[in-house]
């Protein structure tokens, strides 16, 4: 099956008249990784596939057909020491390159602001618990931030729900988390963009578990704490797009969730001035 894909994708390549090199550019990945891929010697995960097949540039019916053939090994688990060793700004490269060609991207995060929102001092926080060196962390802030224009797509549209506790989770200090705070209320405004809280209070019939990212309808990301889980199998994605809609139900938007937020955001910079709640400006 490996070697049938990447020879299926090897002559698609060349029937398209593109060069290797400028494939593999395009898909966000070495030339000798899309050589190993073509030629049998590595199994393309579902993101090498789909960002192997949007740089050729084939028909909805061809690329419906790879998804097919590929579906048996749909589904791959990638340790996150696996990024660190290859380099986790690249994996920042191949994230965007399926946010280009992903209309619609839904977000679930129990665990931290998601990643296309997140301020420079949130990104190097997140990251910085990787065991990055300064340079690669610098290099993969940069890789991050620069995913982030994306957002400003007026053709795409992205559905974010997140937790009440990722408002509180301290990553970082009280005025950093308003300013991050802030930046989700801006974000929300946007035209373009959806945001829903699901407040703590919230009575549930189902643990949040693992954050999830749905692209479209043809592909899930779930991340556990070892690795990144990627599949492309519909019923899989299917799942995913169900749990999101039950906990969109759920969930406070618009002017109700920007008050929410407005709140939790003026407690940080109360607590920075040491002001303490119905107080006019007691210091620690």
């Amino acid at each position: 099956m490996r070697g049938h894909i990447g020879s299926t994708l090897r002559e698609l390549r060349k029937a398209s008249g593109k060069e290797a090199k400028a494939v593999a550019r395009s898909a966000a990945m070495s030339p000798s990784k899309l050589s190993r891929i073509e030629t049998g010697k590595l199994a393309p995960t579902a993101m090498d596939v789909d960002r192997i097949l949007a740089a050729i540039g084939v028909s909805d019916e061809v690329r419906a057909g790879m998804v097919e053939t590929a579906r048996r090994e749909a589904t791959e688990a990638t340790a996150w020491r696996l990024y660190r060793r290859s380099g986790f700004h690249l994996h920042q490269d191949a994230i965007r390159s399926v946010e280009a060609e992903t209309a619609t991207q839904r977000v679930f995060q129990p665990s931290c602001i998601p990643g296309l929102c997140q301020t420079p001092e949130y990104v190097r926080a997140i990251l910085g618990t990787k065991g990055l060196t300064a340079e690669m962390l610098s290099r993969t802030i940069g890789a991050r931030l620069q995913r982030q224009a994306v957002l400003f797509e007026p053709v795409k549209s992205f559905h974010y729900l997140i937790t009440e506790s990722v408002l509180r989770w301290r990553l970082v200090s009280p005025p950093e988390m308003a300013v991050q705070l802030d930046r989700l209320i801006t974000l929300s405004r946007l035209p373009n963009v959806s945001l829903g809280i699901v407040p703590l209070s919230t009575p549930m019939t189902e643990a949040p578990s693992s954050s999830f990212v749905v692209y479209d309808n043809r592909m899930a990301i779930v991340e556990i704490p070892h690795a990144e889980i990627t599949t492309s199998e519909p019923k899989d994605v299917e799942l995913y797009l169900e749990r999101f809609s039950r906990f969109e139900l759920q969930a406070l938007t618009g002017d109700a969730m920007r008050e929410m937020v407005g709140n939790i955001r003026d407690e940080f910079l109360r607590e920075h001035k040491g002001i303490q709640p119905g107080g006019t400006g007691t210091r620690w």
